[in-house]
C-alpha cells in the first residue's frame, strides 16, 4: 500500500528542491560513524560544562541536524533547547505546538523530523497525528504530511538511510498492549507511506540504528499496562532488516541485558544501546552494550556514570553526547546533565 497525502505537496516540494544531493546525504551519514579505538577501555564518558543549562526532562527527543543537537519534549510543557558543539552553548528555540514524547527524532536535509510520538497522559497516549517538522533557518515548527490513521504509533525506532526515514515498531495505545511489529517507509520529498514487512517480533520503548543498508533494532519491550506488566516484556533479540532484500534476520546474538527505554547509536561499526529501564531494580539501568556487526558479537563497554531511560543519543561532530532522562524507572527524578563518550 502506498499513500500518497496530496495536502501536503507544495511542502514537500520545496522540501526536495532543498534536500543535498546523493553524494552530500552519504557523507553525513557517514559522520554518524564514530572512530572505535581498539578495546572498551579505550572509551570513557566524560561530564560536558556548557555554557547554559538544558531543561531536565525525560521520554525527550535529542537529534543532530546542521552540526547542532535539537533537545525537545518530554513529559509536560518543555522548551526546545539547542546546542551548539563549537561554541558549547546552549541556547532556546521555538517551542513544540504541542507535548512530544517518546519519540526518536531525526535530522533531515538541516530539518528535524518526528514521523512517531505519543502525546498526552499516562496510560493511554495518544499517537502523533502528523509529521512533525522544526527548521532551524527560521526557527519554526510545521506540521508535515498526516499520518495514515491505521499506522500511527509511538515508542518507535526511527532512522534515515538514503533519503528515507524508516519507522519501526512502536505502540498504537501508549503503554498499553498496543505494540506492534510493523515497518514503514516515509519518504520526505513526496510525503508518501509505504508499509513493508513486519518485523520477527512487536517491540516498543527501543531506539534503531541504520548502517550498510540494514536497520538494527534492538532492546525494547512490549508494554502491556492494561495486562499488570508495564515493565516486564522486555525483549533480548537484535532483530535486522535487509533494505536491498526487503528481508529480516535475527542476530545469532542476544542482547546480553535485556532492557527497554534505551538510547542507541551507532559507533565505528557496532550498535550501541545504552541504559535503559526495567523489573530488574528501581534504578534505571547504567549498562552500555554495543554490537560489533562485523564479528556479530556483543562487548561491553563503559557505564554510565548515572543510568537512565527516556532519553535519545545524538552523533555531533563526531562526539556521541546524551542529555537529560529518567533516573529510576518511570518517571523521575528526571536529569539535565551532559554526558559525551570519547
Amino acid at each position: 500500500m502506498r499513500v500518497l497525502l496530496a495536502t501536503s505537496t507544495l511542502l514537500f516540494f520545496a522540501l526536495s528542491a532543498t534536500m543535498p544531493a546523493e553524494g552530500a546525504e552519504t557523507s553525513s551519514l557517514k559522520r554518524q560513524e564514530i572512530a572505535d579505538p581498539d578495546g572498551a577501555g579505550a572509551l570513557t564518558w566524560r561530564s560536558l560544562a556548557p555554557r547554559g543549562t538544558p531543561t531536565a526532562r525525560h521520554e525527550s527527543s535529542f537529534a543532530e541536524a546542521g552540526g547542532k543537537g535539537y533537545l525537545f519534549g518530554g513529559r509536560g510543557d518543555r522548551p526546545l533547547e539547542i546546542f551548539d558543539a563549537a561554541t558549547g552553548a546552549w541556547t532556546i528555540g521555538a517551542k513544540p505546538p504541542l507535548e512530544i514524547h517518546h519519540a526518536q527524532a531525526v535530522g533531515f536535509a538541516g530539518r528535524v523530523f518526528v514521523v512517531s510520538a505519543l502525546t498526552g497522559p499516562f496510560p493511554e497516549e495518544a499517537s502523533l497525528r502528523h509529521v512533525l517538522i522544526y527548521d532551524p533557518r527560521t526557527d519554526r515548527w510545521s506540521n508535515g504530511p498526516e499520518i495514515p490513521k491505521e499506522r500511527r504509533r509511538g515508542a518507535s525506532g526511527v532512522v534515515t538511510h538514503q533519503g528515507l526515514i524508516y519507522v519501526i515498531g512502536g505502540n498504537t495505545r501508549g503503554h498499553n498492549s498496543g505494540y506492534v511489529p510493523w515497518l514503514d517507509v516515509f519518504d520526505p520529498a513526496t510525503g508518501t507511506w509505504t508499509p513493508l514487512k513486519d518485523a520477527p517480533r512487536a517491540r516498543d520503548h527501543f531506539q534503531a540504528v541504520a548502517h550498510d543498508g540494514k536497520l538494527y533494532a534492538g532492546g525494547g519491550r512490549r508494554s502491556s499496562y492494561d495486562t499488570g506488566q508495564p515493565l516486564a516484556l522486555t525483549i533480548s533479540e537484535l532483530d535486522i532488516y535487509d533494505i536491498g532484500s526487503g528481508t529480516w534476520s535475527t542476530a545469532t546474538a542476544p542482547l546480553p541485558t535485556k532492557r527497554a527505554g534505551t538510547a542507541a547509536a551507532l559507533v565505528g561499526g557496532s550498535v550501541v544501546v545504552i541504559g535503559g529501564e526495567s523489573d530488574a531494580h528501581v534504578q534505571a539501568h547504567a549498562e552500555v552494550e554495543a554490537y560489533d556487526i562485523a564479528h556479530a558479537q556483543w562487548r561491553t563497554l563503559p557505564a554510565l556514570p548515572v543510568g537512565r531511560h527516556g532519553t535519545q543519543a545524538a552523533v555531533i561532530s563526531g562526539d556521541l553526547h546524551l542529555v537529560a532522562g529518567s533516573a529510576n524507572r518511570g518517571g523521575g527524578p528526571e536529569l539535565n546533565d551532559h554526558w559525551v563518550l570519547d
